[in-house]
């Protein structure tokens, strides 16, 4: 797979983790990060994830102008859910041609606000392979990822967390973000959301609100809609109180009692279930070329 990759992508591979091997994954199985990311229940923060990209009123103009999130509410869902787990469990190669894929389908999402949100005025171009918006993006699933894990799977230590973040760097400078724009450390990532959340950047209008009613209340059989209805509370639910205000989404007491049962009831599940079904079928995957290799070399 390796003879497939450029120079240049060989050069931003290894930028990204030092000494990373082309046939090999990012990331190993002593790490946090796969740990973390192997969970099938991670799935669950997919919808808290999205709400707080398109929260973002240059990254909502671009979902709806440039995506078929009406007809196909949940592909971008899984589009970005399948890159995150790529860059982790897929070998180094495949980790540069996902990033590559989405780099051309960003080149092509560019454009204009058509009205006023929080901040920006109408008329306020984005740019989908802006920096900054990039790791927004990015940010909200680091930041998505170890909250659902610790409220379904299991607590982290602080160490642990640290570790996530500071493994987290290595799919930022995947897609080239500047080093300037990524927090140093897991506390300064956790300002730069908590800014982000608490400031005026995140202004939800029109645009992020009907991205989120597809998501909230995707046009699905009847016969599926329990689950997507128990998805949407999920979403509302994990975000951060200031965000569901935004969204005039309401919450109340009991239903984050709720919530609380169900994270409790599925934490003492998950040690039943077994490996086919807990874990993601990327870490599965992963698991099976390592096995692979070390019997080939023994």
């Amino acid at each position: 797979m390796a003879a497939h990759l450029s120079p240049e992508d060989l050069d931003r591979l290894r930028a990204a983790r030092a000494g990373a091997d082309p046939a090999e994954s990012l990331f190993d199985p002593t790490s946090v990060t796969w740990r973390v990311n192997r969970e099938a229940a991670i799935l669950l923060g997919g919808g808290r994830a999205l709400l707080l990209q398109i929260a973002h009123p240059l990254v909502a103009a671009g979902v709806a102008s440039h995506s078929r999130f009406r007809q196909q509410p949940l592909e971008r869902l899984w589009r970005t859910l399948d890159l995150m787990l790529t860059l982790v469990f897929a070998d180094g190669a495949r980790a540069i041609e996902a990033v590559r894929t989405i780099e051309r389908v960003h080149a092509r999402v560019r454009g204009v606000l058509e009205a006023d949100a929080g901040p920006f005025a109408r008329g306020t171009p984005y740019d989908a392979s802006d920096p900054g918006l990039l790791f927004w993006v990015y940010a909200t699933l680091v930041d998505t990822a170890p909250l659902v894990y610790e409220r379904f799977v299991r607590p982290l230590t602080a160490a642990e967390r640290a570790a996530y973040y500071e493994e987290s760097k290595a799919g930022a400078r995947l897609f080239a973000i500047p080093e300037p724009l990524i927090p140093p450390t897991r506390e300064r990532f956790d300002a730069y959301v908590d800014e982000m959340v608490r400031g005026d950047v995140l202004a939800v209008g029109a645009a992020a609100r009907d991205v989120a009613a597809s998501i909230l209340r995707p046009p699905v059989p009847l016969v599926l809609a329990p689950v997507f209805r128990a998805g949407g509370f999920l979403a509302v639910g994990l975000l951060p109180p200031a965000l569901r205000e935004r969204y005039r989404l309401p919450w109340s007491a009991r239903q984050e009692r709720i919530l609380d049962v169900l994270a409790a009831a599925t934490r003492a599940a998950l040690p039943l279930v077994p490996p086919c079904v807990r874990l993601m079928p990327h870490a599965r995957r992963a698991a099976r070329r390592r096995r692979a290799r070390v019997s080939g070399s023994g």
